[in-house]
């Protein structure tokens, strides 16, 4: 028997159709499977290529729309993109419960991004950093002939902080450079001048460069949403104090906080995709920043006010671009902007901020009254319905029925489904 080898030399030269082929070789693919992977759906073949390396075909996840959002008091209606059962329906029934008013006020700072570069085999490394501060001026000059267009716009480089860190490998100097981004995410900016600004640090600290690349712990790139809403709205008091239970005993349990914040990041990563988004950045500074006082802890807090409302607040870092990257590139992408009808980065960081809250708040309230799973298993009967071969309106009824008898399991609504359809041909 021989042996395969992924060992496939060129491959990334060959045609989209040729490594299609290639691949449906190695696994056995069948012509329905082939036909399925070769659909790119909405994204241009010549786009998807473009896009990343070795394309085989394209994955369409369902795109839907939150309704009920007020935020800053002006309403939209919200692209979310995930394929996670009750998220979207969660988010809009919370996000009708948080109306009252302006809504969800939610408030982004500066766009700052933070470039770094590591310096090492430096030599006296804090007297070092102090010369590297004496040429902070000149250092930012540099760093902003990177990029003319992005200061003509308003951004920049803004300043420079160094750090001196001990190692495995003894001290390394760390230099920050401080960029506003604007409304791009800022990596390739970033990027780019911290590369530019390497050889200068290494002149004047006789240290050589290692890394040179933005960190994607974006401190500097906060996002605040708050929310206020009556005990009624949430289904009574008793009710509303649950929910700030739950809340304290994420702050007080780091393996709760985890899951807690998980609920958070469902609204959050949902709009990300949706607008093409970098969301594993985004995902790795909100934990960064979960656990910046050495405990991991919630994002958000819950408590009632003097006058018995519920309260909930977020903090959270978001780096999130609207120009440039997959953003401009992705034709649905462009169409989710255009959905939310958001003009900076800014706004679209305080959506997203504050339907990480709503989605918050929806989590928390099924799992203080009827449990997380009612919901889910509900959705979840449809799809073991499809998958076991209902359509059209079967799929309500078979899912349903499992609702009914509490038998969400995919062998039942494989009998239920040859059951209908036996009933059915009988009447034929």
């Amino acid at each position: 028997m021989l042996t395969r080898s992924s060992r496939i030399p060129g491959f990334y030269k060959r045609s989209f159709d040729e490594r299609l082929r290639i691949v449906a070789e190695w696994a056995g693919l069948t012509k329905e499977e082939v036909e399925l992977l070769k659909n790119t759906g909405n994204l241009d073949r010549k786009i998807a290529d473009a896009m990343i390396e070795n394309v085989i075909g394209g994955m369409t996840y369902p795109f839907a729309i939150a309704t009920n959002f007020r935020i800053n008091g002006r309403d939209y209606l919200v692209p979310m993109v995930i394929e996670e059962s009750s998220v979207v329906a969660a988010a809009s029934n919370a996000a009708k419960m948080l109306r009252e008013g302006d809504g969800i006020i939610a408030k982004a700072g500066p766009q700052y991004m933070i470039g770094q570069i590591h310096l090492v085999k430096v030599d006296a490394p804090r007297y070092k950093a102090m010369k590297i501060i004496e040429k902070k001026e000149e250092l930012l000059e540099h760093a902003n002939q990177q990029d003319p267009v992005l200061v003509k716009l308003g951004g920049g480089a803004r300043d420079i902080e160094v750090r001196v860190v001990d190692t495995r490998m003894g001290p390394v100097i760390i230099v920050h450079l401080i960029v506003d981004v604007l409304d791009a995410m800022g990596a390739n900016a970033v990027n780019t001048m911290a590369e530019a600004l390497a050889p200068l640090l290494e002149k004047i600290t006789g240290g050589e460069a290692r890394l040179r690349i933005i960190s994607n712990n974006a401190v500097y790139r906060i996002v605040r949403a708050w929310a206020r809403t009556h005990p009624r709205n949430v289904g009574g008091e008793d009710v509303a104090k649950k929910i700030v239970e739950a809340s304290i005993l994420a702050e007080a349990d780091p393996y709760r906080a985890v899951t807690h914040n998980k609920g958070i990041m469902n609204g959050i990563i949902a709009v990300a995709l949706a607008t093409a988004q970098d969301h594993r950045a985004i995902e790795a500074g909100a934990h960064a920043y979960a656990s910046r006082n050495g405990v991991y802890k919630p994002l958000s807090t819950w408590e009632i006010d003097e006058e018995g409302y519920l309260t909930g607040t977020l903090e959270i870092p978001l780096q999130i671009g609207i120009v440039g990257g997959a953003v401009k590139v992705h034709p649905i992408a462009r169409i989710a902007l255009k959905i939310l009808g958001v003009k900076t980065a800014k706004e679209l960081a305080e959506v997203m901020a504050a339907v990480g809250l709503a989605q918050n708040l929806a989590a928390l309230r099924a799992l203080v009254t009827e449990g997380i799973q009612k919901g889910h298993m509900k959705l979840h009967a449809k799809n073991l319905a499809i998958m076991a071969g209902a359509t059209g309106e079967l799929i309500d009824i078979i899912a349903e029925h499992m609702v009914k008898e509490g038998r969400i399991r995919f062998d039942y609504a494989k009998e239920l489904v040859e059951k209908y359809k036996n009933k059915h041909e009988r009447k034929i």
